[in-house]
């Protein structure tokens, strides 16, 4: 495996590569989320680049980006063991270069929900995603469902922008009573990770509620709050149910829906979401 930290390099390697490239856009602190879908990239394509980069861009004045955790080390061994032919860490400087001044922004998707909550924060993540593909030009980019609007929104940006690379969303994976795997999860207390997952639980409570026949957004939204405890170190950031292409509010729930949520448990935020539908399994 081959780390690279310049663009220069990375043009070298791509016009080397024969056969489909796959592509997994990180922050690094890899977890066994990142690791699957560097799997699914390396079953399906002759080669794989794994990128890293704590992208100050898509995080707000009073987030984490200082204590962002950076395991680079422990980061390559993950890549290294799931089938990463390349690791491209470039510097800030590399991709913010002194005078950058463009930005990104999809309109539509990104306007409800973390969009809302985070504001500028899709517009983070898509000007360095676009910047990413612009360099590695992959045949196939991987992202995970965990981040639904994410995906979603970076989804549109390729359509919208006629980029040649095929967006591929992998399952959610979960840990120890279906919390969902983040690299923000290390920052919660023993305790703390002990009640995190409360919020899968109550989603797919919502989701079953849905199957079986209730249609009010609203009163999905009444059984959610009063699943999710309002004590404890919780704290809802918010919850929505969504159209999964447009990720808009639905005025009613007559097909299959997304569930989303996000609330702070302590001091760390988290998010999840399932899908849901009438007469569906949630999940």
């Amino acid at each position: 495996m081959e780390v690279i930290q310049t663009k220069k390099e990375l043009r070298e390697f791509r016009n080397g590569v024969r056969g489909s490239l796959g592509f997994v856009p990180t922050m690094g602190a890899l977890h066994e989320g990142h690791a699957a879908l560097i799997r699914q990239s390396a079953r399906e394509n002759e080669r794989t680049v794994v990128s890293i980069f704590v992208n100050p861009m898509q995080f707000g004045p009073r987030e984490d980006l200082a204590k962002y955790p950076r395991p680079f080390e422990r980061d390559l061994d993950i890549c290294r063991e799931t089938g990463a032919n390349v690791v491209y860490a470039p510097e800030h400087a590399d991709i913010y270069p002194a005078g950058f001044g463009s930005a990104v922004e999809v309109s539509g998707v990104g306007n409800h929900w973390c969009g809302a909550s985070r504001p500028g924060h899709f517009v983070g993540v898509a000007t360095v995603v676009l910047k990413l593909l612009n360099r590695v030009q992959p045949d196939r980019l991987y992202l995970g469902q965990k981040d639904a609007q994410q995906a979603a929104l970076l989804d549109k940006m390729v359509l919208d922008l006629d980029l040649e690379t095929e967006v591929v969303v992998c399952p959610t994976i979960r840990g120890a009573g279906g919390l969902a795997l983040s690299s923000r999860n290390q920052y919660l207390s023993p305790g703390e990770k002990a009640a995190a997952p409360a919020l899968y639980r109550a989603l797919m409570e919502c989701g079953r509620q849905i199957k079986m026949g209730q249609t009010s957004p609203q009163k999905i939204a009444e059984i959610f709050q009063g699943l999710l405890p309002g004590y404890d170190g919780w704290r809802l950031d918010y919850f929505g149910v969504a159209d999964p292409v447009t990720m808009s509010p639905v005025p009613v729930i007559d097909r299959k829906v997304r569930l989303l949520a996000a609330a702070f448990l302590g001091t760390t935020r988290l998010i999840d979401n399932i899908s849901a539908g009438p007469g569906l399994e949630p999940g």
